[in-house]
């Protein structure tokens, strides 16, 4: 067993596969390690590898209250198909609570304020039961997520010694690679797919794109917008960042 730094880890995990690197982080961190899918088609492989290694990783999604209904269908189909309870996770305020104390249509007039009252808050929540966050993240996705590394650590609610890592398993997938294997495994996915829609999140801000183009494209049309801050609202640690002579918590992983 040897001390495992994070910033060779992403190294090392690299020359892994995708499977692999699950099973080093079920070795890990066991059940203190989950994943969180908004059903894309990474998502979908990441948990399909997860449970065909009989890795019970918890799972869990963010229900907005705004997703299209074949997004609500689909994890009713996924968790028939896998076997497994995906976790919900709700926002403080329904769609009707807010329009009431904030106002109508949120996501037309301040689209960061609702991505951060009903996405980012709960999953802030989630995680601080988390030591590890693995996520559909890959670099061919967009520019910004081009730095996608397998392995990051991230600092948590801005707390100087709440660090959580973040697991990345397809970061070096690419979209085909990703499709190919929804199909050749029959896993079930988002039919809106088929109808031009390449990343699928609240109805309200998600349009159809058609065939090529950025994979992030369509959506919150009209905004400059890209992330909805669920990838953003945790702080990165670089490697220059790093005081290796102050204790962390928790302590790295081991394997």
């Amino acid at each position: 067993m040897r001390f495992l730094d994070p910033y060779l880890a992403d190294t090392d995990l690299t020359a892994l596969s995708a499977t692999e690197r699950l099973r080093w982080a079920w070795e890990a961190f066991g059940d203190k390690a989950a994943i969180g899918t908004s059903f894309q088609g990474a998502g979908l492989v990441a948990i399909h590898l997860a449970r065909s290694a009989g890795l019970d990783f918890p799972i869990f999604t963010l229900d907005t209250g705004l997703l299209f209904p074949e997004t609500v269908a689909l994890k009713a189909r996924l968790e028939t198909f896998w076997g497994v309870r995906i976790e919900e996770l709700e926002p403080a305020l329904d769609v009707e609570a807010q329009e009431r104390h904030i106002g109508p249509e949120l996501w037309k007039n301040d689209p960061d304020l609702c991505c951060t009252l009903r996405k980012v808050e709960p999953l802030r929540l989630r995680l601080k039961s988390a030591d590890c966050w693995i996520t559909g993240l890959r670099r061919e996705q967009s520019s910004v997520r081009a730095g996608t590394g397998v392995l990051e650590k991230h600092q948590l609610n801005g707390a100087a010694d709440r660090f959580l890592w973040k697991l990345n398993p397809l970061a070096d997938w690419t979209r085909d690679a990703v499709w190919q294997f929804i199909r050749e495994n029959q896993i079930p996915y988002n039919p809106l797919h088929d109808r031009g829609y390449h990343s699928i999140g609240c109805a309200v801000c998600t349009r159809p794109t058609g065939a090529g183009g950025d994979e992030r494209a369509g959506r919150w049309t009209g905004f400059k917008k890209t992330e909805c801050g669920i990838h953003t609202f945790t702080k990165k640690v670089e490697s220059g960042d790093r005081k290796p002579e102050t204790p962390e918590i928790p302590e790295p992983p081991s394997i």
